[in-house]
């Protein structure tokens, strides 16, 4: 909220719709020094950078007027619920179901990994609402308000401990008729217009995190007398040109116009491999030490936490292999 109050959300947002108009540079100043400054994690990066630029693409005025002020006073938080128990990284595969009743949708069905819905006002989902309808066909993008009695919400224990992941189960949940983006069954292409956001625009912030973690990684080399080891040496001359390469790409992405497009999963299919092989690095320098605790009761170490967690990297917001796929398809133009 002291965010929204300075101003300091929706920095790339048109200005006609509340925000600053900002330019990338800008844009990339700001991030920078957010995340040098230390400054808390944001809890809204699923409104403020991904629903937020889908509908002001796809949405209608009203929905604009609705959601958009709220996000920029740092008011109302949003959650996504793509991901099922049999729908992952397979999106198309969601059973997840939403029908018409006089003027509100019925939607029935459970998401799984749905982070920040237990602290969220609202969640954008992908529901099926034409019946025997499958894969891409008849899906649709809706608004739900998460404060009802149909919605339930069960954070999922982690490794490291943390539980930011939930799962989150729609009985007879109700959200108005007008609460849809774009128009009923062609949901698909606006819940790829919205993870397009997500792997390209939206990583700077991210990047910079990275550098942080990759600065720590080369002091822990000093640290463990690994800094004139070979192995080791080349192995963080690889991930600082990576990183190099992720925020040029970043920038790519922010320059261009339009909305991104499935060459977006190439920052996605990096971004995840690099940040898991990191971790990795991080526990070969140092050595068992990386694999004990310091004494009881057992605490993971910044170190351990971040070797557990990136695996998650190649998995959410689409699988490697699914990445993979996208471009061999999409961009290749290769057979299935």
């Amino acid at each position: 909220k002291v965010l929204g109050q300075a101003g300091w959300i929706g920095l790339g947002w048109p200005t006609e719709y509340g925000g600053r108009g900002a330019t990338v540079n800008q844009q990339i100043i700001w991030a920078e020094e957010y995340v040098r400054a230390e400054a808390p994690a944001r809890t809204n990066h699923m409104g403020e950078n991904l629903l937020a630029p889908t509908i002001i693409e796809y949405g209608t005025q009203e929905q604009c007027d609705l959601f958009l002020p709220g996000i920029l006073r740092g008011e109302e938080r949003w959650c996504q619920g793509y991901s099922e128990p049999n729908a992952g990284s397979d999106l198309a595969n969601v059973q997840t179901k939403a029908h018409l009743d006089g003027n509100e949708w019925i939607i029935n069905g459970q998401k799984v990994w749905t982070s920040l819905a237990h602290v969220s006002h609202w969640c954008f989902i992908v529901a099926r609402t034409e019946p025997g309808s499958q894969r891409h066909a008849g899906l649709t993008f809706l608004l739900v308000p998460m404060d009802q009695s149909g919605v339930e919400v069960r954070p999922i224990l982690q490794l490291t401990k943390g539980g930011e992941f939930n799962e989150t189960f729609f009985t007879d949940a109700r959200t108005p008729v007008e609460m849809v983006v774009g128009t009923p069954g062609n949901g698909w292409g606006i819940a790829m217009a919205l993870l397009g956001y997500e792997r390209g625009i939206s990583t700077l912030a991210q990047q910079v995190g990275f550098e942080r973690e990759l600065e720590s990684t080369i002091q822990l080399a000093r640290d463990f007398a690994k800094i004139d080891d070979p192995v080791i040496r080349q192995k963080l001359i690889k991930a600082y040109i990576g990183l190099r390469l992720l925020k040029l790409n970043a920038l790519r992405s922010m320059s261009a116009k339009g909305v991104p497009g499935p060459e977006a999963s190439i920052s996605k299919l990096f971004w995840g491999t690099w940040h898991r092989d990191l971790g990795e690095l991080m526990i070969d320098i140092m050595g068992p030490t990386g694999l004990i605790g310091e004494g009881f009761p057992y605490e993971l170490t910044l170190e351990q936490k971040l070797f557990l967690f990136t695996r998650s990297d190649t998995i959410y917001g689409g699988s490697n292999e699914i990445q993979r796929n996208v471009l061999g398809e999409r961009v290749l133009g290769l057979p299935r």
